[in-house]
């Protein structure tokens, strides 16, 4: 529908920077999918294939990076269009992704520490062992030895994502529409699918940091139920982006930066210290 609809270009734009700032954020969103794992590697019809674009050693760092570069998208399409909405939205957006992505980053170093890896199918392959609690053996999810970090990396990524209740750039009862607001058509769907394939992969992410990504029963025995599982798990995570939506009040921008700054960040630190501490003692170097 939005294909067909006029593509407006305001007088007072810069064309060329108006033009390129929504391939930006579109590229960005697709590019950071290139590392997730949907699984290991499986034969097909006699043929070994890989169920992952590229298994890069810095896999978690490359998504970071990549999807943090959408946001010059963002500053640069909110500059362009010559709207004093559109720029405090690109301002609030620079803002927040700059605040946010520390606590995203340093969330996951808790993760990295007890892993001793970078690489999306090595945090895979952790997860798919067992951890024996007692006469009880449960799946060794990060979940369960890293909370505090799974809480802050999912309050983290929605703030990432511009989603509610941290949607600030783009309150339609403030700047009106935001940093899009004077984008319509082709332009204004490459800024729409930007921001939902990020929901997507940040929910893709987080299962398999989190929930053993495509590690599940009956794995080993049927490959494509790896694939099965870890979109299963990315719908949990999908469904409460919509729940928060429906239920959670937007924030003030002043609260969204003290969460950030005075909350998260400190929290974060005291896991890193934690973790290393505990991993320390489990290798027998501090007792």
């Amino acid at each position: 529908k939005l294909l067909g609809k006029e593509d407006l270009i305001p007088a007072a734009a810069d064309k060329r920077v108006f033009l390129f700032a929504p391939v930006v954020v579109f590229v960005t969103a697709l590019l950071s999918s290139a590392v997730i794992p949907f699984g290991g590697t499986v034969v097909i019809f006699g043929q070994q294939v890989n169920l992952f674009a590229a298994d890069l050693n810095v896999g978690a760092l490359f998504i970071l990076a990549v999807g943090s570069a959408g946001v010059y998208g963002i500053i640069l399409g909110a500059w362009a269009s010559a709207n004093r909405y559109s720029l405090l939205g690109g301002l609030r957006a620079a803002a927040q992704l700059i605040s946010y992505e520390i606590v995203l980053g340093l969330s996951l170093v808790g993760i990295f520490i007890l892993t001793g890896s970078l690489s999306l199918t090595a945090i895979l392959e952790r997860q798919s062992e067992t951890l024996s609690l007692g006469p009880i053996d449960l799946p060794n999810w990060f979940i369960l030895s890293q909370p505090l970090a799974f809480v802050i990396f999912l309050i983290a990524a929605i703030a990432e994502t511009n989603r509610a209740p941290f949607d600030l750039p783009e309150a339609e009862s403030e700047l009106i529409a935001g940093f899009h607001t004077e984008y319509s058509g082709f332009r204004f769907s490459l800024y729409f699918l930007g921001e939902y394939i990020n929901m997507i992969i940040v929910a893709l992410f987080a299962s398999t940091l989190f929930l053993g990504g495509a590690t599940g029963p009956g794995t080993d025995e049927f490959w494509f139920l790896g694939i099965v599982w870890l979109l299963l798990k990315s719908l949990i995570f999908l469904f409460f982006y919509v729940w928060l939506r429906a239920t959670v009040p937007r924030f003030r921008f002043d609260q969204l930066m003290g969460i950030a700054w005075k909350v998260l960040l400190p929290l974060v630190l005291a896991n890193i210290v934690l973790t290393a501490f505990i991993r320390l003692v489990a290798n027998g170097e501090v007792f």
